[in-house]
């Protein structure tokens, strides 16, 4: 007799490990902002760093699943990290690196969600920091609405 088939990675650490997966690295913010304006949204740029867990939690609780959420789905979310130096074409269209372009928009503590427009201007004012989770959706969610 066989005994039971186990799955590995047990289901609900492969579905944590999805959860705290990076969003998609920002590459040409020029492309991605015309992508996000066609769905009706601004696009969106969380601005992180590796050892942030408020990051984590933000980009996991709220950021990943915003998809999820019928909506939100044509939403388009980015990653900017502020401890690399990832190449990326900015809303212009010159090359730079992620870490420059965080140093351009004055940012310095992490987590902030920015709300861009097609153009590079923000649409909405920034998410900064991890404020109160039972509230976060709520904030994400007005700037998405104002921002379109």
């Amino acid at each position: 007799m066989l005994g039971p088939i186990l799955a590995w990675p047990p289901a609900p650490l492969a579905q944590a490990a999805e959860r705290d997966a990076p969003l998609p690295p920002a590459r040409d913010l020029q492309a991605e902002a015309r992508a996000a304006a066609r769905s009706g949204f601004p696009l969106v740029l969380m601005f992180s760093r590796q050892d942030c867990p408020y990051c984590t939690r933000v980009r996991r609780d709220h950021l990943a699943p915003l998809n999820r959420i019928p909506r939100f789905r044509e939403v388009l979310v980015r990653q900017i990290d502020l401890d690399k130096d990832t190449p990326l074409l900015d809303f212009q269209g010159r090359p730079s690196t992620h870490a420059a372009f965080a140093a351009r928009e004055r940012i310095r503590f992490v987590p902030v969600v920015g709300f861009y427009g097609p153009d590079g201007r923000q649409v909405s004012d920034a998410i900064v920091g991890a404020r109160l989770p039972d509230f976060y959706q709520s904030y994400l969610e007005a700037a998405l609405l104002q921002g379109r």
